[in-house]
């Protein structure tokens, strides 16, 4: 595992009770930095994760919200900005996949309206919502945001369609933050591949194995591996913006 030193800094990692961002939120930690998580308040999963990283010695703060509401949004970010006295990195991680098992491609019936609108809302809206609301925060700290995209985003065939379609609005908002933000802020992405996380989608064993096979470094991703990308975006490659960084073990070659 890489080691960053961020002594003094401080980051909000969205979606960070589990998976890439619970990862993402430890190794910042571990680095010196002070972390708020958001989670959702009713998942309890987000208590046991902020308990497991203040037993870890951290002073990590709990920032619960539903980021699919616009208004719980606005006000979990301004409350984490606070409780942390400044804004140094916001890590857009939290989105759901909407579904536990694959649509086939070919199955347009299983792609409702509802899935739509909560992808969108939860995978895209959320990234704007909280983006807008810690602008003020980061611009004032010379600060950056990383989103988590996917290689889904740039075609590959995903657990649905739709799912894809989010996580290209994502790479497209994630260029026109940078744009947008500059020279204050830096933004970028990161589009993962197949991840070994909780979150995962339940893929079949032979998807699964298939995977691994077509993979050229032969493994899977961690959140660990994905967690590392995110904090060097965040606080190293000062003249990096606009990009999201693919990381896929190179399956996507």
């Amino acid at each position: 595992m890489i080691s960053f030193d961020l002594k003094g800094r401080t980051a909000l990692v969205t979606g960070g009770a589990t998976g890439i961002g619970f990862e993402t939120a430890k190794l910042l930690s571990q680095s010196g930095a002070r972390v708020a998580i958001n989670y959702l308040p009713d998942d309890p999963r987000g208590k046991e994760a902020l308990a497991e990283l203040k037993a870890l010695g951290f002073d990590t703060i709990g920032a619960p919200a539903d980021l699919g509401d616009a208004a719980q949004a606005e006000a979990m970010v301004q409350y984490a900005a606070e409780k942390l006295g400044r804004l140094d990195l916001l890590v857009n991680n939290a989105g759901t996949p909407g579904v536990r098992t694959p649509v086939p491609i070919s199955d347009l019936d299983s792609i409702t309206e509802e899935l739509w609108a909560n992808l969108l809302n939860v995978n895209l809206m959320s990234v704007f919502r909280c983006s807008k609301a810690a602008a003020p925060a980061l611009k004032a700290s010379k600060g950056s945001i990383v989103n988590t995209a996917s290689i889904a985003g740039f075609g590959s065939v995903a657990s649905t369609i739709a799912y894809s379609g989010s996580k290209a609005a994502v790479i497209n908002l994630t260029k026109n933050l940078a744009r947008a933000l500059a020279p204050e802020v830096r933004v970028n992405a990161v589009a993962p591949g197949s991840v070994k996380s909780s979150w995962m989608i339940e893929w079949s064993e032979e998807r699964t194995k298939r995977t691994v096979e077509q993979t050229p470094l032969k493994r899977w991703c961690t959140t660990g591996d994905v967690a590392e990308l995110i904090v060097y975006l965040g606080f190293g490659g000062g003249m990096i913006t606009g990009q999201t960084v693919v990381i896929d073990g190179g399956i996507s070659i």
